[in-house]
C-alpha cells in the first residue's frame, strides 16, 4: 500500500499525481513565495497535491565559484515561511548527516541528493528526525538497487519514504529515462517521483556549466504519468535564463499551468 502520510498535503482525495515543484535553490523571499503563489493557485484548481520543493543550499557544483545559497538560515527560514504562510508541506536537500536535524526543524520533508543516496549514515540520519525522506535514485544505479535505500530508512522505525527516479547516466554527458524502473521501485511500496527536470540535464560541459534539454520536460512528465507515476517533481522559475542553479534545464513558471492540465487529463484516461 502506497504511503502518502505527508503532513498538510492537500487535495488527497482527488485520486491525483502529487507535485513537488519550487525553484532549484532560495534565491530570495520574494521569489520563493510569488512562484509557491503561483503554484498553489494552478493546484488548487486542478485539486493536485503540492509540496513547495527549493534547496537551501546547494552543495553539488560543477565549479567552485558556482552560486550555492543565500546563507543556511537564511533559505531554511524562508522555506519555513512558505509552508506556514500557505499551509503546505516543503522539502529540501541535505547533504551531510550533521544537516539532517538542523533542516528537519524548518521543512517537511528531507531529501537525500542522486550523489548520495548510498550514503548510510546520511540515510539514517535523516530518517531518525521522523519527517518523510525522499531519495533520488542516483544516476548509477539500477531501479532495483534502490530497495536498499528503503530497508535503511525503515530499520530505524521511519516507513515514510519516496524515492524519485531522474535519470540514468549515458555516457558522459548525457541522461535517459528508463521508465520500467517505475513501477519496480513503486513494488517496495513506496510512493515513486519522476524528476522532470534533472532527468534532462547534460553533466560535464566543458564551461563547467550543466546544460539541459526543457523543451522536452513535457514529453518525460506525460510519459511519467502514463506509467503510472505517483508524483512528479518539477524544477521551475520565472526566468530560468537568470537563475543562479539550474537555469538551463527548469521549466518557464508561465508554461506550467497548461503542462499540468494535460497533465491531469492523460492521469484520469489512465487509472
Amino acid at each position: 500500500m502506497i504511503n502518502f502520510n505527508i503532513d498538510k498535503l492537500q487535495h488527497i482525495q482527488a485520486n491525483n499525481f502529487f507535485l513537488m515543484a519550487g525553484p532549484c535553490a532560495i534565491e530570495s523571499e520574494e521569489m520563493a513565495l510569488r512562484i509557491a503563489d503561483k503554484i498553489i493557485n494552478i493546484t488548487d484548481k486542478l485539486e493536485i497535491p503540492y509540496i513547495f520543493k527549493g534547496s537551501y543550499r546547494k552543495a553539488n557544483r560543477s565549479k567552485g565559484s558556482s552560486f550555492t545559497g543565500i546563507g543556511d538560515e537564511k533559505a531554511l527560514r524562508i522555506l519555513e515561511k512558505v509552508g506556514r504562510s500557505f499551509g503546505i508541506p516543503t522539502v529540501t536537500d541535505i547533504h551531510e548527516s550533521a544537516e539532517a536535524e538542523m533542516a528537519a526543524a524548518y521543512v517537511d520533508i528531507l531529501q537525500i541528493p542522486a550523489f548520495l543516496c548510498r550514503q548510510t549514515d546520511l540515510l539514517i540520519a535523516a530518517a531518525k528526525t521522523g519527517k518523510v525522506v525522499n531519495v533520488k535514485k542516483g544516476q548509477f544505479l539500477s531501479a532495483g538497487s534502490m530497495k536498499f535505500a528503503v530497508e535503511k530508512i525503515v530499520e530505524v522505525g521511519n516507513n515514510r519514504v519516496i524515492l524519485t527516479d531522474r535519470g540514468n547516466t549515458f555516457g558522459y554527458q548525457d541522461l535517459i529515462v528508463d521508465f520500467r524502473g517505475l513501477p519496480e521501485m513503486q513494488s517496495f511500496g513506496v510512493p515513486v517521483v519522476m524528476d522532470c527536470t534533472h532527468s534532462l540535464q547534460q553533466p560535464n560541459q566543458s564551461s563547467g556549466v550543466t546544460g539541459g534539454k526543457p523543451a522536452l520536460i513535457a514529453t518525460i512528465a506525460k510519459a511519467a504519468i502514463a506509467v503510472g507515476a505517483d508524483g512528479l517533481f518539477i524544477e521551475t522559475h520565472p526566468d530560468p535564463a537568470s537563475a543562479k542553479s539550474d537555469g538551463a534545464n527548469m521549466l518557464q513558471l508561465n508554461q506550467l499551468d497548461a503542462l499540468l492540465e494535460k497533465l491531469v487529463r492523460i492521469r484520469k484516461a489512465v487509472i
